[in-house]
């Protein structure tokens, strides 16, 4: 039984530390779920600090249904998110987030692989901003990609 098995099966003393690195601009964001800051080693070996704000994350369903989204909800109170979000919702392009896990009595390595998410949509309050990030959705995605169509392929006109 691996950890992740007996920390979800069980209520030990290890919990698990939920990251968010969120890219918007030139800027990069380090936050994590609670009340304490945690520096923790990252999948290339470097150490980042993450900190703490009141955070809260709905991971993607696990289904088939082309739009695995997530979902969170960060603490606006001193209006320096709202700030960044508003920035990034202004240039969905350069808005990218990666969600980490860790366990709270090993912080040398996250317990799973981190999901890279594209921001898609957002809004903000006095209180709080509301973010979706996602995947690309591939059923909704044509295939082939590359179409041959007319005005690049005239040639296709005199295929029978």
């Amino acid at each position: 039984m691996t950890v992740l098995d007996r920390l979800y099966a069980s209520s030990g003393s290890e919990v698990i530390v939920e990251t968010l690195q969120i890219f918007v601009g030139n800027n990069t964001y380090w936050l994590t779920k609670g009340w304490d800051d945690i520096t923790a080693k990252l999948e290339g070996g470097t150490t980042q600090t993450f900190t703490a704000c009141g955070i809260d994350i709905a991971l993607p369903a696990r289904n088939a249904d082309g739009t695995q989204d997530l979902k969170f909800a960060i603490s606006n109170i001193d209006g320096k998110v709202s700030t960044a979000i508003r920035n990034a919702l202004a240039d969905l392009s350069t808005a990218k987030i990666i969600y980490r896990n860790f366990i709270s009595t090993d912080l040398t390595a996250p317990a799973s692989r981190p999901f890279t998410l594209t921001i898609k949509s957002g809004y903000w309050t006095a209180t709080e901003v509301q973010i979706t990030a996602g995947y690309m959705n591939i059923l909704d995605t044509a295939w082939p990609r590359y179409r041959y169509t007319l005005p690049e392929h005239p040639g296709l006109r005199y295929i029978s």
